[in-house]
């Protein structure tokens, strides 16, 4: 039997659904203690050394908060792989090459799932909510969740757009400066944008996004 709500989780966002902007801000971290190691130091191993031993302490802290071990393993090794790179090519502002590769590559990611109509905006979400595939047979939220997409594309977009020109002129300070700038804020903002996108393209009387409706 259908749900039979009648009206939306208005009080309820996508930040509330996702867990916010928390992850972003101690991802930020690490780089930026990367940067001072290498500041205060001029060696980069000393930097590296740095840079690890806060990531390994922040993913301690997460890890005893309850967050799973492989979302805290990965982000130690995000940073251990970009420490590396920085390390072998003996230039700082390859620590942030990662960041310029991975954004270029979720703003494609994202893209083609636009395209293949399956929105990842969707596809997180659904999951979060435990519909499967629930969501995509109604077409209202299938459409509300591409367009809601594309606020996730824009934001990698200036990501790469920013990151891309000042890597490219090694402008190490400037790039620790745009990842602070460019993620916990840029985040909360995306997520802000997005879910007011995804909320006024639903028609009035559609009851939400946790009860989808058939075609």
């Amino acid at each position: 039997m259908k749900p039979t709500a009648t009206r939306r989780p208005d009080d309820e966002t996508l930040a509330d659904l996702l867990g916010g902007a928390r992850g972003a801000i101690d991802a930020t971290i690490p780089p930026v203690a990367f940067v001072i190691g290498w500041l205060a130091s001029g060696e980069l191993w000393v930097a590296t050394v740095v840079a690890l031993v806060v990531a390994a302490s922040i993913a301690l802290w997460q890890w005893r908060r309850g967050r799973r071990p492989r979302a805290v393993l990965l982000g130690v090794a995000g940073v251990a792989v970009a420490a590396m790179i920085a390390l072998r090519t003996g230039r700082a502002e390859d620590f942030f090459v990662i960041q310029v590769a991975a954004n270029a590559a979720s703003a494609l990611v994202w893209l083609v799932s636009i395209v293949f109509r399956r929105p990842l905006l969707g596809v997180v979400v659904g999951l979060v909510l435990r519909q499967r595939g629930a969501w995509r047979r109604d077409p209202a939220l299938l459409r509300g969740y591409a367009l809601a997409s594309w606020v996730w594309v824009g934001q990698y977009v200036v990501r790469v757009a920013i990151f891309g020109p000042l890597w490219w002129s090694g402008d190490v300070v400037a790039l620790a400066i745009a990842r602070v700038a460019l993620s916990w804020p840029l985040v909360a903002l995306c997520l802000l944008v997005s879910w007011l996108v995804l909320q006024r393209s639903l028609p009035q009387e559609h009851p939400g996004i946790r009860h989808p409706q058939a075609a």
